[in-house]
């Protein structure tokens, strides 16, 4: 029989996803290392687990003991699963930016979750980094992890992650490109891949409102550039001793609402549902694309799984409040779809008045195209037919081209609704669209107006 003794020992050999659509404008081989099959859903689980046995080896985490991390929710996950199978307490401490689905999680697996305000000082008592410590001082027989500090995290990625990428990629990968927050999954993944092979360029995707880019450029600490930002996992306001500058070659710097878009793209171009810190990685190595040629082999981490941000990026009324979702421009076709099964009522020419005004009794409707040899030639609208009847009552049994209006204007498919409405005036209630099988359909002032509700 074949099976794992406990959670833990399913910890790695995540595989390695070809990103097809969204990589169409890039000339490398991309290639995504999809961490979102470690137990606890992370890239996080490898380094917890280390953390933790580095720390029973070294006797400051002893038996019946509580662990106590600052975390964005996902080492919190990892130090969970460890903690169950060990038999240790567990108290995450996480800022009040981080999703209810992380911190549900970590409840559900049973942690104690603390919340801290995330638009403080890192040391302001309030922030998760100084409640984390004052904890450890409190509680006894208690260890404060910090894996922004401890340097078993990046070893974990040194002596794991790296190795795995090296051997999946048959040495040939020539650009890594990950996400940037305590820094030990660049650093030690990094640190490996430059031994192997020096020439491998290692990217690191930070935040506007994080530090590390300038920090990485100029050696300035620059407390300007910090400032609160919604992308999770990744940039800080410290610089972290897990991150070793040293074998990064450039931070990519980008934005909430490009991160959060390409999250979503993730899952519905690629099929690849996972979070917010790798729609960022995505888009920052796009934004990088043109560094790279047909003979690179780029292999981009994705952090976590999507499940964690089903309330927040995949959320459309999150998006729209924040005005990351762009509204899909409204077509010709979008504004008849609720009247689209049904058949484009019309008269001819010859036809008398008063079969007009049957028509539009018995279809409940104000305006109606009139066709001459099966060609629109005219129209008629009820206001117009109201107030020629009432001048020339006898005109009832006459033809209706003898009362017709010009016919309605004629626009694609295809066309915005935006030039669709400019065609509709007072003198103007209606316009005909043509739709792509040939057939033609009716859209009036009122369909406009219901395309705002």
């Amino acid at each position: 029989m074949k099976y794992y003794n406990n959670i833990l020992e399913t910890i790695g050999n995540t595989p390695l996803v070809k990103i097809n659509k969204l990589a169409t404008d890039v000339k490398a081989l991309v290639l995504a290392k999809v961490e979102t099959t470690n137990p606890g859903n992370s890239v996080k689980d490898r380094m917890a687990v280390k953390m933790i046995e580095d720390a029973e080896k070294a006797g400051i985490l002893k038996p019946g003991g509580t662990v106590i991390e600052g975390t964005s929710g996902n080492t919190g996950m990892g130090l969970a699963l460890a903690c169950i199978i060990k038999g240790y307490k567990l108290i995450c401490v996480l800022n009040d930016k981080q999703s209810k689905e992380k911190m549900d999680i970590l409840r559900a697996v049973g942690a104690e979750v603390v919340v801290c305000p995330t638009a403080v000082e890192p040391e302001d008592p309030r922030s998760y980094y100084s409640v984390s410590r004052r904890l450890a001082t409190e509680i006894p027989n208690s260890w404060y992890v910090n894996q922004y500090d401890n340097l078993s995290n990046r070893t974990a990625h040194y002596e794991q992650t790296g190795p795995e990428i090296w051997e999946q990629t048959e040495g040939k990968i020539t650009h890594f490109v990950v996400g940037v927050g305590t820094g030990g999954t660049i650093s030690g993944i990094g640190k490996y891949l430059k031994e192997k092979n020096p020439n491998i360029k290692i990217w690191g995707i930070d935040t506007y409102g994080s530090v590390f880019k300038k920090y990485h450029e100029t050696g300035i600490f620059d407390k300007n550039e910090i400032y609160p930002y919604i992308t999770e996992g990744i940039g800080e306001d410290i610089l972290p001793a897990n991150v070793d500058f040293s074998v990064i070659d450039h931070f990519e710097k980008v934005t909430d609402k490009d991160a959060a878009i390409y999250t979503r793209k993730l899952a519905r171009e690629e099929g690849i549902f996972v979070g917010n810190s790798a729609g960022s990685a995505m888009k920052g190595l796009l934004q990088m694309k043109d560094e790279l040629t047909e003979n690179d082999v780029v292999v981009v981490l994705f952090h976590d799984h999507g499940s964690r941000y089903v309330g927040k990026m995949f959320n459309d009324d999150w998006m729209k409040e924040r005005g990351f979702l762009e509204e899909k421009q409204k077509t010709a076709g979008d504004l008849i779809a609720g009247h689209a099964d049904q058949s484009l009522v019309s008269v001819y020419a010859e036809e008398l008045v008063s079969h007009a005004i049957a028509k539009m009794r018995k279809y409940s409707i104000s305006q109606i195209p009139v066709m001459k040899d099966d060609m629109y030639v005219g129209s008629l609208n009820d206001s117009h037919t109201y107030q020629f009847l009432i001048d020339n009552p006898d005109s009832i049994n006459s033809p209706i081209s003898s009362i017709m209006q010009k016919p309605f204007p004629m626009v694609k498919e295809g066309a915005s609704i935006e030039d669709v409405s400019k065609l509709i005036d007072k003198d103007t209630p209606a316009v005909l669209v043509e739709l792509n099988n040939g057939k033609h359909h009716i859209i009036t002032r009122q369909d406009i107006i219901n395309s705002f509700a």
